[in-house]
């Protein structure tokens, strides 16, 4: 089974003060032990990265940890699905075809990194936003 994280769901595994931890982190483990054909979009690496070292977590996450925390449990675990110069393009005149503006922008980059992937499942903590994506329902929306 093919699955995309989206950015919320990792940083939920990885924190543990975080109300969904423990669901999320079954999911990493499973993605670790190789039961999961895992993907994440590449711009989730970067959004990742700063909710970690922006985030009001105690104790707070250096740089230098959230560098380690995504090289420990993404960067040997997943797939990194991005899209090229064309298809942000598309992406881009669907959005605006469709009037749709602000942050929802970049789940539907993730959402198009899932369907680029042909994945099975999309895992997050916000399913409403990618659920508006998903009109033909080709991918599972699993909120945690």
């Amino acid at each position: 089974m093919k699955i995309l994280f989206d950015s919320s769901s990792i940083i939920a595994s990885i924190i543990e003060a975080h109300p969904k931890h423990e669901f999320a982190l079954s999911r990493l483990k499973k993605v670790k032990n190789k039961n999961i054909d895992a993907s994440i979009s590449a711009h989730s690496l970067l959004e990742i990265y700063s909710v970690l070292t922006s985030g009001p977590f105690k104790p707070k996450i250096s740089p230098e940890l959230a560098k380690e925390l995504i090289n420990t449990n993404i960067r040997k675990y997943f797939k990194i699905v991005s899209l090229s110069p064309k298809e942000y393009f598309t992406l881009i005149d669907f959005l605006s075809s469709s009037d749709f503006k602000g942050g929802i922008v970049y789940d539907a980059l993730i959402f198009k990194c899932a369907q680029k992937y042909k994945v099975d499942k999309l895992i997050t903590l916000n399913a409403k936003d990618f659920v508006r994506f998903n009109f033909n329902k080709s991918i599972e929306i699993v909120s945690i």
